[in-house]
């Protein structure tokens, strides 16, 4: 069993919104061709965010029928795109009604992967973006605390964790953040993070920082192949390039 990563698959099934416009091509079709070539059924991958256009779940059930359709279990949580979104037992309920039985959500929870905790939330842009608003500060507090929550629950288990972000846990000079901290106070071993598409220093797709690994996984950024994340005996985490 290996656990895989790859975030904003942004993928449009079902809607009117063609990636192409930004170079990506075809990138569905490259995503399972990656996907199918390296991932088994026994695995698991990290999906944070940014996962359908669709606005509802009618409308994003194609993207999630081909996600459905990939080999591996799949642990998904909330991007900002994500406008489908409603609550997990509405998705948990969904999926039991479609048939799909390796989705999963987190959502305030945590899930155990053999020895390894997975925890996350979809965090929030940083407190000195240039668009960050008053109404940005309680979806700051929101996200904090829920990944807190899940941060919480999966402690218990007395697993090393792996947390799952959507936004980077960073400032915009990329210094560790409110997230970043928190991470660090439960002892957070490695964290995948997306949103960022566009230039990025090379360095942050694989970095270490006050002791936590952190991984910048958006499916353009790391060529819309999932990252398989090397899990030692000795439970060090790496990236397998």
């Amino acid at each position: 069993m290996d656990i895989y990563a790859i975030s904003d698959l942004h993928l449009s099934l079902g809607t009117d919104k063609p990636m192409d416009i930004f170079g990506w091509g075809d990138h569905a079709q490259r995503i399972k061709e990656h996907w199918t070539n390296t991932i088994k059924d026994e695995d698991y991958i990290l999906i944070p965010g940014d996962i359908s256009w669709g606005i509802n779940l009618e409308e994003a059930d194609p993207d999630f029928a081909f996600i459905e359709s990939l080999p591996g279990k799949k642990i998904i949580s909330k991007g900002n795109h994500d406008y489908w979104w409603s609550t997990r037992k509405k998705f948990e309920n969904y999926c039991r009604e479609k048939g799909y039985k390796t989705i999963s959500i987190l959502h305030n929870n945590s899930f155990t992967v053999n020895n390894y905790t997975i925890c996350g939330s979809r965090g929030w842009k940083p407190l000195d973006d240039d668009d960050f608003r008053e109404q940005d500060k309680k979806i700051y507090s929101r996200e904090m605390e829920r990944l807190k929550l899940s941060l919480k629950e999966g402690q218990k288990a007395g697993n090393p964790i792996i947390a799952m972000l959507h936004y980077p846990p960073f400032d915009s000079q990329h210094r560790p953040n409110d997230f970043a901290v928190l991470l660090a106070e439960y002892n957070v071993s490695i964290c995948v993070y997306g949103h960022i598409h566009g230039k990025c220093a090379e360095s942050w797709k694989d970095e270490e920082i006050d002791g936590i690994r952190y991984h910048l996984i958006s499916a353009n950024i790391i060529g819309f192949n999932p990252i398989k994340l090397r899990l030692e005996t000795n439970v060090d985490y790496d990236i397998i390039k």
